[in-house]
């Protein structure tokens, strides 16, 4: 129901309706249909700064030092007014024309890949959800904002990034080249995490994957164990996949152990391709007596694969995974993996980002490497 106006004319932010092209003196029920969109239009205007300075009696420039954190180059009292007009007016500030004015949008991009068949990684393995979390949450201590983006084979990135005018980006994961190339034309800061391009013009952020796989490896020798599988992701060149494989391979080089191809389960980094290798593996056998799986969620579902044929783990079988993510602690039995702190890689990339654009450190384009050690739990059994 529509409130009747009385004869005095109402403005909504002047209590005045002459602006909406209203005669109050007739009533609102005299308005027609058309009239009445009109006024309603007229009512949802977006309160803009020079509103907010007539409000309060000050210039817009006063508003704009408000509003900029500026609060210094205004008295007290101004200060005072200035803030019971946003309040009374419920004033929004328009983001996009500041970005113009600044030329600077307090976003930052993060980039997902789309390079498994899966299309809903950020839901369907943690290790994504905690390394957003450790971005997102040292952004938001500087008033910066992210922009989640998963982006498809054979895509590129810098349509987004000239349409959002982010400020900087933080790129999971492999692309072709083709996408580094569009990035190296964006004139902002960018950070690659799980990155081992060749290419002197990205900040990286990673662990040594090569030395995760071995310490892996490792420990299942260390534990009495000969007949090792490895059920891992597409081993890609460069990847971090091909890293942890190799890691695999010169751990059972250095025990001189025989290295079988038939004991490499190659398919997605996910959980549901690591219930069909557990299966496998117990269908075949082959002597295996443990597993190197390259990726929490793919041992989690080599386990319960395992248990769909009857076998257990670690009695029969043992398993090590790769990441700590923090199902690994909850899962039954607990998941013995290859630590690495996710949370901690978001935090470096993202202080990394702001102390570039608020002037506190120049471009740095090395590598850093965050560490990872053996977290033992329930799933690793010694053998003779």
């Amino acid at each position: 129901m529509v409130k009747r106006l009385t004869a005095k004319k109402f403005n909504p932010r002047t209590s005045d309706v002459g602006d909406c092209g209203v005669n109050a003196a007739e009533g609102v029920d005299a308005i027609n249909r058309s009239n009445y969109f009109s006024l309603r239009r007229c009512l949802m205007k977006r309160i803009t700064i020079k509103d907010v300075a007539e409000k309060a009696g000050v210039s817009t420039a006063a508003v704009s030092y408000v509003l900029n954190g500026r609060e210094g180059k205004v008295s007290e009292d101004t200060l005072a007014k200035i803030k019971q007009a946003i309040s009374e007016l419920n004033y929004i500030p328009d983001y996009s024309a500041r970005s113009l004015a600044s030329n600077r949008s307090n976003l930052i991009g993060v980039v997902i890949p789309q390079t498994e068949d899966q299309k809903q990684l950020l839901l369907e393995n943690p290790f994504y959800s905690d390394l957003i979390c450790g971005i997102e949450s040292e952004l938001r201590q500087h008033d910066y904002h992210i922009i989640l983006s998963g982006v498809e084979k054979n895509k590129g990135y810098l349509d987004l990034t000239m349409q959002r005018n982010l400020d900087g980006a933080v790129i999971m994961g492999i692309f072709q080249e083709s996408f580094y190339e569009d990035l190296k034309k964006v004139k902002m800061p960018i950070v690659l995490i799980d990155s081992y391009i060749n290419d002197d013009n990205f900040k990286k952020i990673r662990i040594d994957d090569e030395l995760g796989g071995y310490l892996a490896t490792k420990h299942l020798i260390d534990n009495g164990h000969t007949n090792i599988a490895l059920v891992t992701g597409t081993i890609r060149k460069d990847g971090v996949v091909e890293k942890r494989y190799l890691g695999y391979k010169r751990a059972l080089q250095e025990a001189n152990l025989f290295y079988n191809h038939d004991f490499v389960f190659e398919g997605s980094v996910s959980y549901e391709y690591g219930v069909e290798a557990g299966r496998q593996i117990a269908e075949q056998r082959q002597g295996i007596t443990a597993v190197f799986a390259t990726g929490d969620m793919m041992a989690f579902g080599a386990v319960n694969g395992l248990r769909d044929r009857g076998l257990t783990v670690p009695d029969d079988v043992s398993v090590i995974g790769f990441d700590d993510i923090s199902l690994a602690n909850i899962f039954i039995p607990k998941l013995t993996t290859v630590k690495q702190d996710v949370k901690a890689r978001g935090v470096a990339a993202a202080r990394y980002l702001m102390q570039v654009l608020e002037g506190k450190k120049e471009l740095d384009h090395t590598v850093t490497l965050l560490p990872i050690e053996i977290v033992e739990r329930e799933t690793v059994k010694k053998i003779n």
